[in-house]
């Protein structure tokens, strides 16, 4: 589906992951003036955005109802956003959150409406790379879903759940997820340090080791499974290594641990 006529969208909250959505509607086909960005303390690219796209900046939320309204805004300020967006959601409006923990029935009561998406992208978003985990209420047209797609897939890739509380799950693992991405090239590079090379000889091979295999997992449509075993060796140096990290306190195990308390604290911030 274009974005071409799906506007009026309104974003409500121009931070980094709301404007790297925004960049991927325009770059999807979305006139500028078809896009209001609400913020009350924009940043000064949010502003030079708004300038080049010709799209409306604001700092309180406008009075007319918009076809679209993506809620991009921390969880802890949503009952306040919710009472006040209120007035721009009519019958055929489209909802989509991005706020992680705030569930489809905390929305549709502060609303008003069962007409939700509730989404979590994550920070790739903003070149275009991201992907997003997306749960759909059973109020959702087939042309709405149709359009909340088309929203987020001008960040990336969309997968679809059937059931809400694995949004949580998808937060814990994508959403959260980049960044323990990069604390791997940290440690690596740390790791790298330890066994004598510089600082910058470290987190050089580091951080275009994983840009590298990123790029290589993309580009080959084998499960990760079988590109680790193309890389190693039987008694070889990976195989050492993966030894250490396949051990049963060992990379599997602590991650499993990781994205456990990340859900925990997604469903926590929903309560």
């Amino acid at each position: 589906m274009s974005l071409a006529n799906a506007g009026p969208v309104l974003l409500i909250g121009a931070g980094k992951m709301g404007m790297a959505m925004a960049s991927g509607w325009v770059r999807a086909g979305l006139p500028g003036a078809a896009l209001t960005l609400i913020d009350p303390q924009p940043h000064e690219s949010v502003s030079v955005f708004a300038a080049a796209h010709g799209a409306r900046l604001l700092g309180d939320l406008p009075t007319e109802v918009a076809r679209v309204v993506v809620l991009a805004v921390k969880p802890q300020i949503m009952d306040a956003v919710l009472a006040a967006a209120r007035a721009v959601v009519g019958p055929e409006t489209l909802v989509i959150s991005i706020a992680a923990g705030i569930s489809t029935e905390k929305l549709s009561a502060g609303l008003g409406t069962g007409r939700i998406v509730r989404a979590m992208p994550n920070t790739p978003a903003q070149i275009g790379k991201g992907i997003s985990g997306a749960f759909a209420r059973g109020e959702i047209t087939p042309a709405d879903r149709a359009l909340a797609e088309a929203v987020l897939e001008a960040a990336g890739a969309v997968v679809w759940v059937d059931a809400e509380d694995l949004i949580d799950a998808v937060t814990a693992v994508s959403g959260s997820g980049p960044a323990y991405v990069f604390h791997l090239v940290e440690a690596m590079a740390a790791a790298g340090r330890a066994q004598g090379l510089s600082e910058q000889q470290a987190m050089a091979l580091a951080r275009q080791t994983v840009i590298g295999a990123a790029a290589l997992m993309e580009a080959d449509a084998a499960p990760a499974e079988q590109l680790r075993r193309n890389v190693t060796s039987p008694g070889g140096t990976t195989q050492a290594a993966l030894d250490v990290l396949m051990a049963d306190d060992g990379l599997g195990a602590l991650m499993a641990r990781a994205i456990a308390a990340a859900r925990s604290r997604s469903e926590e911030l929903g309560r």
